[in-house]
């Protein structure tokens, strides 16, 4: 790991989001809540709380970082049959929580996939990115 002792402690934000398409036969079954695994949102978000948690565990070199903040919320695209995922990670520390806001948008929408699976297998993550982090000695940045 990378030898953060030396870094200023500093409040730490970081935005990540990503989407899964799917048919639109699969978005009516989430949106009523009519899966046979039950809310799929409900769990996805918990899922994306327990990722951004353990993300130290799952990313070699990556610091635990004691978070203070995650925020999962999932919205429902009909127009485009898909669900989109944004999450916002914080903490208080020496090093950004931009792997924890990833990891948590990865397992979300991964947990849509596991539990829609039987449905349709042809579901599609796409466009998973860090849109935004603050914090720390390179201060803010904001996806083009």
């Amino acid at each position: 790991m990378v030898d953060v002792g030396a870094k200023a402690e500093t409040a730490r934000v970081a935005r990540a989001a990503g989407s899964i398409f799917m048919r639109p036969e699969t978005l009516a079954l989430i949106r009523s809540g009519s899966t046979k695994k039950g809310d799929v949102l409900g769990i996805a978000r918990i899922a994306a709380i327990q990722a951004a948690k353990r993300t130290g565990d799952l990313i070699p070199l990556c610091h635990p970082i004691a978070l203070t903040r995650v925020a999962a919320e999932f919205s429902i695209d009909g127009e485009h049959n898909a669900v989109h995922c944004e999450i916002t990670a914080e903490c208080y520390g020496r090093t950004g929580v931009e792997m924890e806001a990833l990891t948590a948008a990865s397992v979300g929408l991964l947990t849509i996939y596991d539990m829609c699976k039987a449905v349709d297998r042809g579901m599609r993550i796409d466009n998973l990115r860090l849109v935004e982090k603050s914090g720390g000695k390179s201060g803010h940045w904001t996806a083009p």
